[in-house]
């Protein structure tokens, strides 16, 4: 209910009351004189606004004359925390003012007519036209399902709890249609509870699009396809695994893999010196160009304001052995969840990039969307079997297989800037995968930002958690394990 006071001043004649009323508001009386004052030619002011039931009884029964209760209406928000930065927040007027809440403020509200009146000496409209029609609001039917938000925010929430982490964010996307189906970020806030709304909140930004980071290994399937198109390397080339120094720094791998290893098994074991020697047989234009291909450095464009494109390096820098063995393994290139979550969605199609989408699409939009080959069909298949192998026994994400089912997918880990562009031992964890390799129907990615658990791998922390969502959600589809053949 909405708290009125319409002028009156000769009403104003009891003073008990309007301390009483003072009272039930926690408005100083002072203040509420002076406002009075202050706004004493206009035929209203607001005194109060969006009141609860209980207080506006209170307010009817002090009976100030000048005082009225008029109806409002107030945004709730039935799924709460689970949808907070996704679908945001209006202000008091109703007025979008974050998430999908502003990107389609003017698309759900609509326009009111505009009419020009002429009236005569004694009030009396007598010609009334139009001037501008009235467009009527309009519904948006999201693509996100509200059982798979649930089942991601709670596993992602309860990572980011145990981890000690910073924050969270998790996207799932259907691959066949590129819908959107779940984008989810800890810790989150209630959007029904003002008082979080309007102050300096920290959890009311949507990170899985607004905040970028340097990607980690979840590059390398995109290094070793560059390899394979140019014929520097064969899934089955064997390489020498031994520590090389460049500009006097040594390229390691966390789990020294002493010997020799095939591509498959780099992949496998996401070495750093494997995929930095493919890099170095090859120039840095062939790198950028495949992550460009896979649109890494660009805005999804599913119409959320503050989305950030990330970044990535132009073709003209000129660059070091060490810039190019760095960005084979992430570092130096940047992007939000949602955009790492589009290269995943690509490789699960084959190659084939169609516009992402937030909003649900129909059948008839699905068929015609278009489609693009970024990258050989052929090549793709050879490396989503590779990282197949990421989740089985001895593999870097082998904590994200899920019993009978194929599961493609790629961990990583990156420590973070510090103000002065230093990397300090603060880590990102992150994996990204595809369930099930039969036939790809979800893509998922998991990034843990600053767990300070002991563990900060990504196939420690963020592995776990792909396994628990996915688990869910192909028990919530029945989608039958597959039957482990080859394809």
């Amino acid at each position: 209910m909405t708290l009125n006071f319409f002028f009156k001043e000769e009403d104003i004649n009891s003073t008990l009351k309007w301390k009483n009323l003072s009272k039930v508001l926690s408005i100083p009386l002072e203040k509420i004189f002076y406002e009075i004052k202050l706004n004493k030619n206009k035929h209203f002011i607001y005194l109060a606004r969006k009141i609860s039931f209980e207080l506006a009884k209170k307010i009817k029964d002090l009976n100030i004359p000048g005082i009225y209760l008029i109806n409002d209406y107030k945004r709730y928000y039935p799924l709460g925390k689970l949808t907070s930065q996704l679908v945001g927040f209006t202000n008091i007027d109703n007025k979008g003012i974050e998430g999908v809440e502003k990107s389609f403020d003017k698309l759900l509200t609509g326009k009111p007519e505009t009419i020009k009146v002429r009236i005569d000496k004694n009030g009396k409209v007598i010609e009334k036209y139009t001037i501008k029609k009235s467009i009527p609001p309009n519904d948006i039917t999201l693509s996100i399902d509200s059982r798979y938000q649930k089942i991601v925010y709670c596993a992602l929430n309860n990572a980011v709890i145990s981890n000690k982490a910073n924050s969270g964010s998790a996207v799932l996307i259907n691959i066949e249609t590129g819908e959107i189906l779940s984008i989810v970020n800890s810790p989150s806030f209630d959007p029904n509870n003002s008082k979080q709304l309007f102050k300096e909140n920290p959890t009311i930004r949507n990170k899985a699009i607004t905040d970028m980071f340097e990607l980690g290994s979840t590059v390398k399937p995109m290094i070793i396809m560059k390899a394979l198109e140019k014929k520097i390397a064969t899934p089955n080339t064997i390489m020498n695994i031994s520590p090389i120094t460049i500009n006097k720094h040594t390229i390691k791998d966390v789990f020294p893999c002493h010997g020799k290893l095939s591509i498959t098994d780099i992949l496998k074991k996401s070495s750093n010196i494997g995929v930095s020697k493919l890099s170095l047989l090859m120039p840095m234009s062939e790198i950028i160009d495949i992550y460009a291909k896979f649109k890494l450095g660009k805005s999804t464009n599913i119409g959320l304001i503050g989305e950030k494109s990330g970044f990535l390096y132009s073709k003209n820098k000129h660059f070091s052995d060490l810039d190019k063995v760095s960005l084979s393994f992430g570092y130096g290139v940047m992007a939000t969840p949602l955009q790492l979550a589009r290269v995943y969605t690509i490789i699960g199609r084959n190659g084939s990039s169609q516009p992402l989408s937030i909003i649900a699409k129909d059948y008839q939009k699905i068929k015609n969307n278009s489609t693009e080959q970024v990258f050989s069909k052929k090549i793709i298949k050879i490396v989503s079997k590779m990282l197949e192998t990421v989740t089985q026994p001895g593999g870097a994400g082998r904590k994200a297989a899920i019993k009978g089912y194929r599961i493609a997918a790629k961990t990583g880990t990156t420590k973070k800037l510090n103000s002065k562009k230093h990397y300090v031992k603060k880590y990102i964890s992150y994996i990204a995968g595809i369930v099930p390799m039969s036939h790809p129907k979800f893509s998922l990615i998991i990034m843990i930002n600053e767990p300070k658990s002991k563990k900060y791998y990504g196939g420690d922390v963020s592995a776990p958690v792909f396994k628990i969502i996915m688990s869910q959600i192909l028990k919530l589809n029945n989608i039958l394990p597959d039957n482990l053949q080859k394809y």
